[in-house]
């Protein structure tokens, strides 16, 4: 007797139906956010770092200034910025991911979306964003950093604010991207502008405030 075809639901193609809604309802939950930053960073970040209280400022900040915030919504750097939005009476929004280490959304989001698919995620991050702040973070954060220096580069989007915070955690990173990738012309110098690294909130905000005052 032949053995059963698979059933079609656990193959390759079904999962497009899976990827266009998460389009879908990711493009009709956030039609209506004009003016948003996304904040990134660790979820290891304790409570009680310099860098989780910076990001509560850094979004704080943003929401005063009539932003909307947007983070993986997960702990760490994503809860302090969900925080700092809606303490500050801002719209604070979380795009959750569902992966096997099952992260929880945390509590300070006031508008939640969960994706499977994390090119899906990625897309919501740059079509809402005025602007990318990132904090010292792990493998996550700096995919984040360099899919939106490639996607400027390359022009497939309009240039707009990324700013790294925290120059002794990022020094590194810079320094290899400036000795290594410049000096053996894998990039143009032009390429170095794309981002910049400061140091406090106050920086952070003013560098997102003078890049759309121009």
């Amino acid at each position: 007797m032949p053995a059963l075809k698979e059933d079609f639901t656990k193959e390759d193609p079904w999962r497009i139906f899976r990827i266009m809604s998460e389009f879908v309802e990711g493009f009709e939950e956030l039609s209506d956010i004009k003016e948003a930053v996304s904040i990134f960073g660790s979820a290891k970040a304790l409570r009680t770092s310099k860098f989780y209280k910076m990001a509560m400022a850094t979004a704080g900040m943003l929401a005063r200034s009539g932003y909307a915030v947007i983070t993986g919504a997960g702990p760490g750097i994503m809860e302090a910025a969900n925080k700092g939005a809606r303490e500050a009476g801002g719209e604070s929004i979380g795009l959750n991911i569902l992966i096997p280490t099952i992260q929880e959304p945390n509590k300070y989001v006031t508008r939640l979306l969960e994706f499977k698919y994390f090119f899906c995620r990625k897309v919501m991050f740059a079509k809402y964003s005025k602007a990318f702040v990132a904090f010292p973070g792990g493998y996550g954060t700096c995919d984040e950093f360099f899919e939106m220096i490639t996607l400027i580069q390359t022009k497939r989007i309009e240039p707009f604010p990324i700013i790294l915070v925290g120059q002794s955690f990022w020094k590194g990173l810079v320094q290899w991207i400036r000795q290594t990738l410049l000096t053996n012309n894998t990039i143009d110098k032009i390429d170095l502008s794309i981002f910049k690294v400061v140091d406090t909130p106050q920086e952070a905000v003013s560098a997102i405030n003078r890049f759309y005052r121009k």
